[in-house]
């Protein structure tokens, strides 16, 4: 079956304005243009827009999506199952954030008791499901299985002050790192600081530190776009000058 630009819209939920940009960029060409200058869409255009959308809510941009369909390997068969992973995982994250929710009620309205801890499971969890989402293959290649589960376990087991004080810390080592940079010097006493909040917010969420390991993800800020970008929201430029404030720091490249 074929459709028109409209007709696709209607179809798949999205706009006409969105389907010709995604004819602009390249990343969803019509299979023809008819004789009245109409793009038309067939069966092939139709799966390649249903992998974009799923894509695209589980929250990546169209560059990185436009790079996975691009890949001679990407597959269709598992790239069907990766999403319903994906989006099991998500469906898992809501449910304990409903659980959660209807547990507040419950306390509130006096039926149960509610610890401290079971106030933030939820939110716990859905952080540990969203850093596995974006990061969890590259860190579980580099840090190992076991490093990450520990981490993660350790992440579900805090408390609201040890969220508060990582919290603080992160606002604090971003804010001296923004004024560091503007010295243009790693190595100056705001960006050493800046270096230590950072390894200080890490040991909140890491079972053991190590200048190695330090290093190291300093150096995965900058090669990996994602996390560059973190940084680079504040400053451009950002995400090379910690990482270089952390080499200084810890003595390691």
């Amino acid at each position: 079956m074929e459709y028109t630009v409209q007709k696709l819209a209607e179809l798949s939920g999205t706009t006409a304005r969105t389907l010709r940009y995604y004819d602009e960029i390249g990343i969803l060409k019509p299979a023809r243009m008819s004789s009245s200058g109409y793009r038309i869409y067939g069966v092939e255009e139709v799966d390649r827009l249903q992998h974009i959308l799923f894509y695209r809510e589980l929250g990546l941009s169209l560059e990185q999506i436009q790079e996975i369909l691009a890949n001679p390997d990407f597959d269709r068969s598992n790239a069907l199952i990766e999403h319903r992973e994906k989006l099991l995982q998500k469906r898992k994250q809501l449910d304990l954030l409903i659980s959660n929710v209807e547990k507040t009620i419950a306390a509130s309205e006096g039926r149960m008791k509610m610890g401290d801890k079971e106030k933030f499971e939820g939110f716990k969890q859905k952080m540990i499901d969203d850093n596995e989402q974006k990061y969890g293959k590259e860190i579980r290649e580099k840090y190992g299985e076991n490093t990450v589960n520990r981490s993660n376990e350790k992440l579900k087991n805090m408390t609201q002050e040890q969220f508060d004080k990582a919290a603080r810390l992160e606002k604090e080592y971003k804010s001296l790192l923004a004024d560091a940079y503007k010295t243009g010097d790693p190595a100056s006493d705001e960006a050493q600081k800046a270096a230590d909040l950072h390894k200080q917010w890490l040991k909140i969420y890491w079972t053991e530190y190590s200048k190695e390991a330090h290093a190291g993800l300093a150096n995965m800020y900058v090669q990996d776009e994602r996390f560059k970008a973190n940084y680079d929201e504040i400053q451009p430029g950002m995400a090379e000058f910690l990482r270089d404030a952390i080499h200084i720091y810890t003595g390691q490249k």
